[in-house]
């Protein structure tokens, strides 16, 4: 599917900015017209405007965020599970398998202990949550390992396919 959201941008520094070596500030300049129109409209249903390599790109950046700073335990607490899904498949269309494969571990684990992950928890709650279910911390490992690759792929792909997602300025 194509977008149906495509923001404006100027595409030379974008291009610069990776000739450059500098795949964050390329990575923002995508991502962020994203976040901004998705904050303005307050709902995930943006996404089904979305290219699915958009999807991914903003997706993507939740996880990043999330996963950093408290593993898949704290993206899953946080509500956005029903993320992976689509970026299972994604990540596979992108030529990713491997990191298809870490988020497929996460679903299955939810899977196994979605009433634990859906609880409404305290501070308390939540920091025993990481004693509980210890099958997270070899996912985020594989997820750590794996991250700056996949996000160089996302960036490759998008530089090839800039117009799935950004119009000149």
């Amino acid at each position: 599917m194509s977008s149906n959201f495509l923001p404006v941008a100027d595409i030379d520094q974008i291009k610069k900015a990776y000739e450059a070596g500098d795949q964050e500030r390329v990575f923002d300049m995508l991502v962020q017209p994203l976040h901004e129109e998705l904050y303005k409209r307050q709902t995930f249903e943006f996404l089904d405007e979305l290219s699915w390599e958009q999807q991914l790109l903003l997706t993507s950046d939740y996880m990043h965020m999330q996963v950093g700073q408290g593993g898949f335990i704290q993206f899953l607490q946080n509500g956005y599970v029903g993320l992976l899904p689509n970026m299972v498949e994604q990540f596979y269309k992108l030529g990713a398998p491997e990191m298809a494969q870490v988020l497929d571990d996460v679903l299955k684990v939810y899977v196994l202990n979605r009433e634990l992950l859906e609880a409404s928890t305290s501070v308390e709650d939540f920091a025993k949550l990481y004693d509980e279910l210890k099958e997270f911390e070899a996912i985020d490992a594989r997820y750590q390992v794996l991250n700056a690759d996949t996000t160089q792929k996302m960036l490759e792909h998008a530089m090839a396919n800039l117009h799935e997602f950004v119009r000149p300025a």
